[in-house]
């Protein structure tokens, strides 16, 4: 089926919200439930605990559990701060967290520690441009935050907006007023279906189903089932294999019964542009080392061509390291999500 289609309902027993454009899931939430003490996009107050030497970061106590924060500046043991959870994180291991609150809604992002007032760069008509300018200056007069129009605010009604930015506002300012006590979450992570209607909404889907069959209806069940599972298969009879690890995602790209140099090079490069949206729907970050299908050396700049090209507008923050000696690719993807594996395993 062509065109957009987000689907809103239930997925093994959790709140879930799926993407699908043209007949294929390209991005999934699923409420993280009781998978991690805390989903990233939380805000809560933290104690300061010790600063490890040589990890240049400090654990700070969290409502549930622990966090680790790299910012260090003016810190001292037992000082109350304000964080976010910043990525998930594999179990037993201390939160990410960051200083650098970010107060989100559909419209909007109110940023307290990055003052000035921007517009999408995805809006590019000027006189669009000028006018939410001129609205965002009205809506945060007096106010030292900082705030991000995003693209959505592009046709949407001046009034919806102001309202958007000043509940934003207004959330922000009653938090940051709130630092004193014990550890405390202030401002719960978003759930999917919140997410779906923040982030999804540009461009505007063509369809939305919602209901207790609409995950079934649409094969998000079926998809499910395979992102489970290691194997991806590729055109060709090609065929990757992705597979976690605590310390690294690992990823081995095989060509099949054809093992000829043409025949790696067109599975590697499936491969690549089929990458980011494996390890979107699977929520997977940090490391991931890439082991290639056999190809000649001088194939290597085409295909890190593809790469970049297939990482361009990730969401997820994404650090291309390159070729290793050993000849395979590396590349750091930030933990944005909880893995989907960790969720599905602590289903209700």
């Amino acid at each position: 089926m062509k065109g957009r289609i987000v689907v809103l309902g239930q997925l093994r027993g959790r709140e879930a919200a799926a993407l699908i454009v043209d007949g294929q899931l390209v991005d999934l939430i699923v409420d993280p439930g009781d998978a991690v003490a805390l989903a990233p996009g939380a805000i809560c107050r933290a104690v300061v605990d010790r600063q490890m030497k040589g990890q240049g970061g400090v654990f700070v106590r969290l409502p549930e559990g622990r966090g680790f924060l790299r910012e260090t500046g003016g810190l001292a043991p037992g000082q109350a701060i304000l964080v976010q959870v910043a990525a998930g994180t594999e179990p037993g291991k201390a939160l990410p967290v960051s200083q650098r609150l970010l107060f989100k809604s559909r419209y909007a992002i109110v940023t307290p520690e990055a003052p000035g007032l921007n517009v999408s760069r995805r809006i590019r008509d000027d006189e669009t441009r000028a006018a939410l300018a001129a609205l965002a200056a009205d809506a945060m007069a007096g106010s030292a935050y900082g705030l991000i129009l995003r693209s959505a605010c592009e046709g949407a009604e001046a009034e919806v907006i102001t309202d958007d930015i000043t509940a934003m506002r207004a959330l922000a300012e009653a938090v940051l007023a709130d630092v004193a006590g014990a550890p405390e979450l202030l401002v719960d992570a978003p759930g999917p279906q919140e997410e779906a209607w923040r982030d999804w909404a540009d461009p505007a889907p063509d369809d939305l189903a919602d209901g207790p069959e609409a995950m079934h209806d649409h094969g998000v069940d079926e998809a499910v089932d395979t992102l489970l599972g290691p194997r991806v298969d590729l055109p060709g009879g090609a065929h990757m294999m992705i597979e976690p690890t605590r310390a690294l995602i690992a990823v081995d790209v095989n060509t099949g019964a054809d093992t000829s140099p043409a025949a790696g090079l067109k599975a590697n490069i499936a491969a690549a542009r089929d990458l980011p949206r494996q390890l979107r729907l699977r929520g997977l970050g940090g490391q991931v080392t890439v082991d290639f299908a056999p190809m000649p050396k001088k194939d290597r700049a085409t295909l890190e061509q593809q790469i970049r090209s297939a990482f361009r507008g990730e969401a997820a923050e994404t650090s291309l390291a390159g070729w290793t000696p050993l000849g395979n690719f590396e590349l750091q993807r930030k933990r944005d999500r909880v893995a989907l594996a960790t969720i599905l395993e602590t289903t209700p």
